[in-house]
C-alpha cells in the first residue's frame, strides 16, 4: 500500500511551478529581451556605449558592489554579537536589522537625505570636514549599504547559530589563540555563507530606486544610476531605448552573480 502523500505528487506540483515561474519571471524577462529585438546591433551598441550609460553604469555597479562588501563586514559582526551574547535589548537590536525590509524604500530615501543633508543632523557635521554625503556618489554607497545589510546578517545568522562551540574548545585545548581559532577554524565555516550575503545584498543593490533617488540628487554623469535611467527613457516615451538598458544590466547582473555562485559552490566544495 502507497504511502498517502500530503501534498500533489511530483507532476502536478512540478507543473503548478513552471506555470507559477512562467508568470511571474519567464514571461516577462521574454517580453523585455522581445522589446529591445526591435532596436538592431548598432542601436544596441550606440545606447549601451554612450556616456551617460557608462557613468550610471559605473556608478550602479560600483557602489553596489562596495555597499555589499560593507554589508558583509559589519554584518558579520553584527551577527556574532547577536547569536554569541547575551544582554539587555539584545531583541531590540535583532528587530532593528529587520528595519530596512518592513521600511518603504522611498520612506528610506526621504529620512536618509533629511540626516545626510548638508543642513541635516550627520550631513552638517561632515559638511564641516569637508564631505559631502547626499547628492554625491557616496549618498547612493550608504542608500545601497542601508538596504542591502539585512541581508547579510539573516542569511549568516542561522549558520552561526548552528555551528557549536566544539571546534573552538578542541582548538583552544591544542593552544590556539582567539585570532587563530576565528581566523583558522570559525571563519572558513561562515565563508559559504558570507557570499551568499554579499550575492544578495549586491543584487538588491543593482536594482534599487526609491531609497536612492532622493538622497542622490540624480545628476546625469555624477550620481545618476541605471534604474533612474531606465525611468528617464520611459518617461520620455523611448521604451525600446529602456528595454535595451534593462536587458544590458541584467545580463551583466546574471553574469556576475552567476560567476559569484561559482566561486561560492567550489568553497562549499573544499570545505567539506
Amino acid at each position: 500500500m502507497s504511502k498517502r502523500r500530503v501534498i500533489p505528487g511530483f507532476g502536478l506540483s512540478m507543473g503548478f511551478s513552471i506555470t507559477y515561474l512562467s508568470l511571474i519571471i519567464l514571461i516577462p524577462l521574454v517580453a523585455l529581451f522581445l522589446k529591445a529585438a526591435t532596436l538592431g546591433p548598432a542601436e544596441w551598441w550606440f545606447i549601451l556605449t554612450s556616456p551617460r550609460m557608462i557613468a550610471a553604469a559605473k556608478l550602479t555597479f560600483g557602489a553596489s558592489a562596495a555597499a555589499a562588501l560593507v554589508s558583509t563586514v559589519f554584518g558579520l559582526l553584527v551577527t556574532w554579537v547577536l547569536v554569541r551574547y547575551r544582554f539587555p535589548g539584545r531583541r531590540l537590536l535583532d528587530a532593528m536589522v529587520d528595519l530596512p525590509f518592513a521600511l518603504p524604500t522611498a520612506v528610506a530615501g526621504i529620512t536618509l537625505t533629511a540626516i545626510y543633508a548638508p543642513n541635516g543632523w550627520l550631513g552638517e557635521t561632515l559638511a564641516k570636514w569637508g564631505i559631502e554625503a547626499a547628492y554625491s556618489p557616496l549618498g547612493v554607497f550608504i542608500a545601497l549599504t542601508f538596504i542591502g545589510f539585512p541581508f547579510v546578517v539573516r542569511t549568516l545568522q542561522p549558520v552561526m547559530e548552528d555551528f557549536g562551540s566544539e571546534c573552538e574548545e578542541a582548538a583552544a585545548t591544542l593552544g590556539a589563540g582567539r585570532w587563530v581559532i576565528f581566523r583558522r577554524v570559525i571563519f572558513p565555516m561562515f565563508i559559504p555563507a558570507l557570499i551568499t550575503g554579499f550575492t544578495l545584498a549586491f543584487a538588491r543593490a543593482i536594482g534599487e530606486y526609491g531609497s536612492v533617488i532622493f538622497i542622490s540628487g540624480n545628476l546625469p554623469m555624477q550620481t545618476e544610476i541605471l534604474p533612474l535611467l531606465i525611468v528617464s527613457q520611459l518617461e520620455q516615451f523611448k521604451y525600446e531605448a529602456a528595454a535595451v538598458i534593462a536587458a544590458g544590466m541584467l545580463i551583466v547582473s546574471f553574469v556576475l552573480l552567476f560567476l559569484i555562485n561559482l566561486l561560492q559552490r567550489r568553497l562549499s566544495w573544499q570545505n567539506r
